[in-house]
């Protein structure tokens, strides 16, 4: 664990290798992954105000071994991904993502999408800034993850919220992407 916390960085370029569908699993675990349960409540790898967890995750595969390429929902429950739209999307993410070249060169790009209102419930306004600080838990496990893996990790949160939203078909009000996360091989 220190040697990951030392060696972190944010890393932008990646080569053209395929992500292995044991690490993407890795990844997703390290995400949202059900680590317990306690009074009916499963548990997960990142800490969540009031154990609410608002986050889903979806990733767009790019380049990842045996998956075919598009947008795929994390069933955090059965630690299994839904296909959602198959296709290329990467000319989508560039142009929605200002132009930021790493979503085009990741083996898989995480999209972290909130929905505000299961914190909302018990925490009203305050919810809010909870559910920012979990997006920063998942981003940083994410990361350390990725740097175990020995991959290269960015968290991106200039993008254009419309068109993310729209990719994955979410409302942007309800439910809405907060944060980008790009993981490749070096």
């Amino acid at each position: 664990f220190e040697e990951a916390l030392i060696k972190r960085r944010s890393i932008r370029e990646y080569s053209k290798k395929a992500l292995t569908t044991k690490e993407l699993s890795q990844l997703l675990f390290s995400a949202q992954g059900i680590t317990g349960k306690i009074y009916g409540t499963y548990l997960r790898t990142a800490p969540s105000a009031g154990a609410l967890y608002p986050f889903e995750v979806y990733i767009v595969a790019n380049n990842i071994e045996n998956l075919k390429q598009g947008i795929y929902h994390y069933c955090i429950r059965d630690h299994a991904i839904v296909l959602i739209k198959e296709g290329d999307f990467r000319r989508e993410l560039l142009k929605a993502s200002i132009d930021q070249e790493m979503v085009r060169d990741a083996g898989v790009v995480f999209l972290l999408s909130a929905i505000f209102d299961r914190v909302r419930s018990k925490y009203g306004e305050r919810g809010y800034r909870y559910v920012y600080m979990e997006a920063g838990h998942i981003s940083q496990n994410l990361y350390l993850q990725a740097t175990s893996l020995g991959l290269g990790s960015t968290v991106i949160g200039a993008f254009f919220d419309d068109s993310i939203n729209k990719l994955i078909g979410v409302d942007g009000i309800k439910e809405s992407v907060v944060a980008i996360q790009t993981i490749g091989k070096l």
